[in-house]
């Protein structure tokens, strides 16, 4: 997982900024940022044996792009190219450490559906096959999934975001035990 986390904080920017670039919505950005993310953790040590992580991260974020624009029946040229790198870290790759917790905040139906498609690698076609779903409706489950863990996030680890939306700082453990009187 360290190697998800190096990655992370070396790529998530300007994985942030090429997603906005495309979308025009940081929302949205932050959403298929975050599925991105997700992804990465769910490859576990396979992540960490490819032999370029930049370019596995922004394939599986334009993925998400298309994806999203395939949904909603958008359609927008994608390019292949992947920017020039840079090397930056963010404080959104310390989040990682929210997950097991932001998980246990979701309800059996959400964790579930983050679990098996977005750790686990499921795909939706199967989930939905597995829970005698339409792909709609499994997908529908998925995003909403992924909105509350989102929020889950932001509620365990006490997220605040600068004035582009991008994370710039959490509340850790030992920190938040002494504000919230634990």
């Amino acid at each position: 997982m360290n190697c998800v986390l190096k990655a992370w904080g070396a790529h998530e920017k300007e994985l942030r900024g090429f997603l906005i670039g495309r979308v025009h919505d940081p929302h949205l950005a932050e959403d298929l940022l975050q599925d991105t993310f997700l992804k990465a953790l769910a490859e576990g040590s396979r992540f960490c044996q490819l032999d370029n992580a930049r370019a596995w991260l922004f394939r599986v974020a334009r993925n998400r792009l298309i994806d999203h624009a395939r949904t909603h029946r958008e359609y927008q040229e994608i390019p292949d190219q992947i920017p020039e790198e840079t090397e930056q870290t963010e404080p959104v790759a310390d989040l990682a450490q929210c997950l097991p917790r932001a998980l246990e905040g979701l309800s059996a139906e959400d964790r579930d559906a983050i679990e098996k498609c977005d750790l686990e690698g499921m795909t939706q076609a199967d989930y939905a096959r597995s829970l005698g779903l339409s792909l709609a409706g499994a997908k529908s489950r998925i995003q909403r999934a992924r909105r509350r863990l989102k929020g889950e996030l932001h509620d365990v680890c006490r997220v605040r975001f600068d004035e582009s939306g991008k994370v710039c700082c959490f509340l850790p453990d030992s920190a938040r035990g002494a504000t919230d009187g634990k």
